[in-house]
């Protein structure tokens, strides 16, 4: 099966902002009932049949980031606008850069980040010339969520003061 990130809105059936109720109506529609999982967790994450694992964040009460996790069978891919995001990192970065501005994560030099969309792209450390090295060669997961998941208390008081100034034509 293919999943089509579209950030900031969400993938497949899980849209951002959806209420938790439907939230986990869409992840478990994700599920493929000819091989349940024993570690699908209702309401936080499915595990497909290809190791695709889909986990959800809901937050008061509603959807607020989508994460897949790399598959270990090809069966299920995972894209944005065309891109394999679990190919080789070194690829997929400079892929998405053609597409969005993509800068190293300040916390984790090895994962990147397109925070004007939000879209995040995780793995433990780097190993881009090593492919057998897989928990470095690629990444093992993304995230997807609205612009601002990530901000402190203060950064979402100024994204909220510019969002009014804008909106007021200030």
């Amino acid at each position: 099966m293919d999943f089509h990130l579209d950030p900031p809105t969400g993938v497949g059936a899980l849209r951002i902002g959806m209420p938790r109720h439907e939230a986990d109506a869409a992840l478990a529609s994700l599920r493929d009932l000819s091989s349940v999982s024993d570690s699908d967790r209702p309401g936080q994450h499915v595990v497909r049949p290809s190791g695709l694992m889909i986990s959800v964040h809901c937050m008061n009460g509603a959807l607020a980031a989508i994460e897949l996790w790399r598959p270990y069978q090809g069966a299920d891919r995972v894209t944005f606008r065309g891109v394999d995001v679990f190919a080789p990192a070194r690829e997929v970065v400079r892929r998405i850069r053609e597409l969005v501005p993509l800068g190293e994560d300040p916390e984790n030099p090895a994962s990147f980040l397109a925070p004007d969309l939000l879209l995040a792209f995780w793995r433990p450390f780097e190993a881009d010339d090593e492919p057998e090295d897989e928990q470095g060669h690629y990444f093992s997961s993304v995230l997807l969520a609205r612009p601002g998941y990530y901000d402190t208390p203060a950064e979402a008081e100024e994204r909220l003061r510019a969002a009014a100034e804008v909106a007021g034509g200030v």
